[in-house]
């Protein structure tokens, strides 16, 4: 297992792990909406590494074992469906503590992939900071607007209703039950893995305030679509086809608007990570990486 580790980045505590050597070209997988670094399964994790690259996970602010912004008032129902407040902070603020980490770790550029909200992160990463990236690999994603990637109307009331647990079985009973409905119905429901990962999460952290605060920085993100245009970086988009929570109108849309990115689309995947495509993922994004200009590597020192 790997070993976590904490990094100081944008005031506030990131937690972190690490694949491979330091001294690889890095790749650092940025995860969504209430879900923790340990969602990179570390099979695929390792399967990056094992091709030469450092693998950096680490858990966006309000989950895991990075800093809870508990201080900060959980929006109200109401506030998430009308986006009349402003949020606790927005997608930008969290691509400001990933860029914070990798000054933390001596990172001056990184392959970069973002799954999900982790991908609304990576594009904001990416437009804000185009010197710090390399590549780019975008699962399950969309561009913000509001015309595409939209969720199934009965999937957004459940992202808005999402059930408050009180243990850890209920904790890994309320996974399952959303994974059946948002995961891959073309791939065999993988439900040992889904319940070990569960589970172990509730170990780590478990904060539905910390989730609507997320939540509300996803309703209130702003559409990237014009930036995506000046982007100029060899990318990959990666998508289900029956994605229901992201419609694959999302990925689509990514594909169109950064010059020369290319479309992968999965039949019978949907808004998750199905074990038979791990290799397939890894295999894309350090294909993606490949395309990337050689230059000069940074030195890194992690702590």
């Amino acid at each position: 297992m790997p070993e976590t580790r904490y990094a100081e980045a944008n005031g506030l505590s990131i937690a972190y792990e690490t694949f491979g050597r330091p001294t690889d070209p890095p790749v650092l997988l940025v995860m969504g909406l209430g879900t923790q670094m340990i969602a990179w399964p570390d099979e695929l994790c390792e399967r990056i590494a094992d091709r030469g690259y450092f693998v950096v996970r680490f858990d966006n602010r309000d989950v895991g074992l990075s800093t809870h912004l508990s201080e900060l008032p959980a929006p109200a129902l109401r506030d998430l469906i009308t986006n009349r407040r402003r949020p606790p902070y927005r997608i930008e603020d969290m691509a400001e503590d990933a860029v914070g980490l990798l000054d933390e770790l001596g990172i001056t550029d990184v392959h970069l992939v973002g799954a999900s909200m982790g991908g609304f992160i990576a594009q904001v990463i990416a437009a804000n900071h185009p010197s710090r990236i390399r590549s780019l690999t975008l699962v399950m994603t969309s561009t913000g607007s509001r015309r595409v990637g939209h969720p199934k109307p009965k999937l957004f009331l459940r992202l808005l209703r999402r059930r408050v647990v009180t243990d850890r079985l209920g904790s890994v009973e309320a996974a399952v039950e959303t994974f059946r409905i948002i995961g891959s119905q073309g791939y065999a429901f993988d439900e040992e893995h889904l319940r070990d990962l569960a589970g172990r999460s509730w170990d780590r952290a478990y904060d539905p305030h910390g989730y609507l605060r997320q939540l509300a920085a996803v309703l209130g993100q702003r559409n990237r679509t014009r930036q995506l245009q000046r982007l100029r970086v060899p990318t990959t988009v990666l998508h289900g086809l029956a994605d229901p929570l992201v419609n694959v109108s999302g990925g689509l849309a990514l594909a169109r608007a950064i010059p020369g990115a290319g479309f992968i689309g999965f039949a019978g995947m949907g808004h998750d990570l199905p074990r038979p495509l791990w290799p397939r993922f890894a295999e894309e994004i350090c294909r993606t990486a490949e395309q990337a200009d050689e230059s000069p590597r940074s030195v890194r020192q992690p702590r």
